[in-house]
């Protein structure tokens, strides 16, 4: 483990798109780093990817909760979202949360998936088209990274996606490392809770086709239902994640493939390379965010380093995507890299439940551009791309284009 001053974390870069230097430096000399979290707190920064895949598949490990004495992510005193009521009433391990997972991913199976692909296909075209007619230059971002998403995670909950600029405002909050106030963020967690309950509460009295109906009439193994308080967690949860990390994505992949044309042409040749592509575009993500906590119950060795127990242990997917003893020439964008067994859903029984939605987005949308706009290019120098500041995910703040 580092002596002497621990690492800043995460780790800063001037580029947008590259990560830091440290990482290689790290994955090398000091996989197991001490780093300073926004919060202040103390953390270990794992970056090598068997130890990354190893830590977070451990069960005995799990995320940090408020009954553990983890460090805070966020520089105020709730730690954020990590710490939120939301993460104290879903379950977070065990049997819980195994029947929680089962509960709500009978909703995100490839089979549904499948079945939900032509509405999300059309839904991009849609998109697509409204920013042609309003002219270019166009932040494609704001015009299809963000709304496609949202549609569609609303859609699957039965919520309106009028509402998305609340739910944008109020994730925003909840993902803040160094953005906003202990009160911002308590306030922005108390009014989506109250929405969300009030949702519950009319799906209750008017059920319809979706996901928070299903789950109010359902009932786990055991044939106990969601509690009001799990059933407004699980929402506010599946909203957060469902919008907020793909819409980022979406603008990371397409800065990617643009900022190298050849890219971009060789995509156009060849369209059997969309799935590829997407999963080479999330094993390269430089702005990938925080990563994974994960709280340590017992010590362990993580790289030949005793991890004492009560340590918060941050394991940086990015990093590990990186790792050249798994990936060869792993700075290089490779659209035709197969098998590609990136981490950057995680890995283990915390491993991200909407990952085949995520994917099914990324390759529609991917499949549209192409399809509608071959001339598309930056309108920006890949240089002038301006990254995502202070939130737990990371991704471009818009994605200026032209064609």
């Amino acid at each position: 483990m580092t002596q002497g001053e621990p690492l800043r974390y995460p780790i800063p870069t001037e580029a947008t798109l590259e990560p830091p230097a440290e990482w290689a430096r790290l994955r090398a000399q000091c996989p197991v780093a001490r780093v300073t979290l926004p919060s202040g707190d103390e953390a270990t920064l794992v970056t090598r990817y068997e130890d990354v895949r190893r830590v977070l598949s451990d069960p005995r490990f799990t995320r940090p909760t408020p009954a553990d004495d983890a460090a805070r992510i966020a520089d105020v005193e709730s730690g954020g979202v990590f710490n939120s009521e939301m993460a104290s009433v879903l379950p977070q391990h065990g049997e819980g949360h195994l029947k929680w997972r089962r509960m709500i991913g009978e909703w995100f199976t490839a089979r549904r998936m499948n079945a939900l692909r032509p509405g999300i296909e059309a839904m991009a075209e849609q998109l697509v088209d409204e920013m042609v007619k309003n002219g270019a230059p166009a932040d494609l971002k704001a015009s299809v990274g963000f709304p496609l998403p949202v549609w569609v995670i609303c859609d699957m909950l039965g919520v309106p996606d009028a509402d998305r600029d609340r739910f944008a405002h109020w994730s925003d909050l909840m993902l803040s490392m160094t953005r906003c106030t202990q009160a911002e963020m308590d306030a922005a967690q108390a009014e989506f809770g109250r929405y969300m309950a009030g949702h519950i509460a009319a799906k209750r009295a008017r059920p319809g086709e979706d996901l928070l109906s299903a789950l109010i009439s359902d009932t786990d193994s055991d044939g106990e239902p969601m509690s009001d308080r799990v059933l407004v967690s699980t929402g506010i949860g599946l909203l957060v994640a469902g919008h907020e990390t793909t819409a980022n994505m979406i603008g990371k992949m397409m800065a990617m493939l643009l900022a190298d044309r050849r890219r971009w042409e060789e995509l156009l040749a060849d369209r059997s390379l969309v799935r590829t592509a997407v999963e080479e575009a999330l094993r390269m993500d430089a702005n990938a965010g925080f990563g994974m906590a994960r709280y340590l119950h017992e010590d362990v060795e993580i790289a030949g380093t005793v991890v004492p127990g009560g340590t918060t242990a941050v394991c940086s997917m990015a990093a590990a995507n990186r790792d050249e003893s798994v990936f060869s020439r792993a700075a290089e964008m490779d659209l035709h890299r197969s098998p590609n067994p990136h981490l950057a859903f995680g890995a283990g029984a915390h491993s991200c439940l909407g990952q085949v939605l995520a994917r099914t987005e990324l390759q529609v949308v991917l499949e549209v551009l192409l399809r509608k706009l071959a001339s598309l290019e930056l309108a920006v120098a890949v240089a002038d791309l301006r990254r995502v500041e202070g939130l737990v995910v990371g991704g471009v703040q818009e994605l200026p284009v032209r064609w």
